[in-house]
């Protein structure tokens, strides 16, 4: 299990940032429902690392130089993004599943909130209104997320790295 983590554990896995470096890696993580910020390419190495250590969280980065600035810092050496999500997942030893139930908004991190069909009636196509069986909103964000026709690659995907992570373990 790495350092820290189960001390410090809040709801279903630890609190990550990834730096400007791992966008992509942190909007995966979201899907796998992770509490993962994105420091975003303006911050400086001092200020990522000061946000992760304030917000208590793990901070990803493929930067060598800021990997080696605190105890809570993760260097991801892979570069393609399955073998990113195997590296993250594995070495935090967290438990996870591929499905597209995941509490946490894909484009900014905020919690999803389960939603009727009359909740979001003046915010989808009325074509996905009428065919759609679900639907969440970001409580942040407000933007709204119904199961659509990417959903079977982010699942194949995320099946993917589930399994891989099985085997490596």
């Amino acid at each position: 299990m790495a350092p820290g983590f189960k001390e410090e554990r809040q709801g279903p896995g630890p609190r990550l940032l990834c730096d400007a470096m791992l966008g992509s890696l942190c909007r995966w993580l979201r899907f796998f429902g992770l509490d993962c910020e994105y420091a975003g390419v303006e911050a400086a190495d001092a200020e990522v690392g000061a946000r992760a250590e304030a917000e208590g969280r793990w901070l990803l980065t493929a930067d060598r130089e800021l990997a080696g600035r605190g105890p809570r810092t993760m260097l991801v050496r892979s570069v393609e993004l399955e073998d990113q999500l195997v590296e993250v997942l594995g070495r935090l030893r967290l438990e996870v599943r591929a499905d597209l139930n995941g509490s946490r908004c894909s484009e900014c991190n905020g919690s999803l909130v389960e939603q009727d069909r009359d909740q979001v009636g003046d915010d989808v196509p009325s074509y996905v209104l009428k065919t759609a069986e679900r639907f969440t909103r970001c409580e942040r964000c407000q933007r709204v997320f119904w199961p659509g026709t990417h959903g079977k690659k982010i699942l194949a995907r995320m099946q993917r790295v589930v399994d891989r992570v099985n085997v490596e373990r």
